[in-house]
């Protein structure tokens, strides 16, 4: 079952790394082109640097859900430095819980968030619903959710075969 699981991470995984690389190179280029067009002809576009402005937070975001994944998000560890080795699965599973409890409440909040942008009606470039380019909140909050849960289960596994193999190594 967590081969399962395993999979669907690394084919968000794919996903995320492939849209990063296409916003990051569109931001890019529209950021370059509005600078032309100022400096060149003296007009831009519009909506240039709202879209641009919309991609960084895109970026961020899809960003932090890769971290997320490789595990190297923003960690306070001082507990860890402390505890003998025996010790730090335990403090793996307790941080990944609490961050997994978090984002689970982020994801509730951004959702709230997004109902209320659809019931205000507000617009953003090109008159777009102002709520489109707010799903990226819910959606990355949501895949930290599920890899959080996913690192704190496979933690617990490693605690009870640890625990499975000392009980196998004290019997011999």
């Amino acid at each position: 079952m967590m081969d399962r699981w395993e999979r669907m991470d690394q084919t968000i995984d794919r996903v995320e790394q492939t849209l990063l690389v296409i916003l990051l190179s569109v931001m890019i280029l529209i950021a370059f082109f509005q600078i032309v067009l100022r400096n060149l002809f003296f007009t831009g576009l519009a909506w240039g640097d709202p879209l641009v402005r919309n991609l960084v937070l895109w970026v961020g975001f899809i960003g932090a859900t890769i971290a997320t994944r490789e595990r190297k998000h923003i960690n306070i560890d001082v507990v860890s430095r402390w505890m003998p080795p025996r010790g730090k699965p335990f403090v793996e599973v307790i941080t990944s819980l609490f961050s997994f409890f978090i984002c689970c409440l982020l994801t509730y909040a951004a959702l709230k968030f997004i109902k209320n942008e659809i019931q205000m009606e507000t617009s953003t470039f090109l008159r777009i619903p102002s709520w489109i380019p707010e799903m990226i909140l819910p959606v990355t909050f949501g895949l930290m959710t599920f890899r959080f849960g996913l690192h704190s289960f496979k933690n617990l596994l490693t605690i009870i075969k640890a625990g499975k193999s000392l009980d196998q190594g004290g019997k011999h």
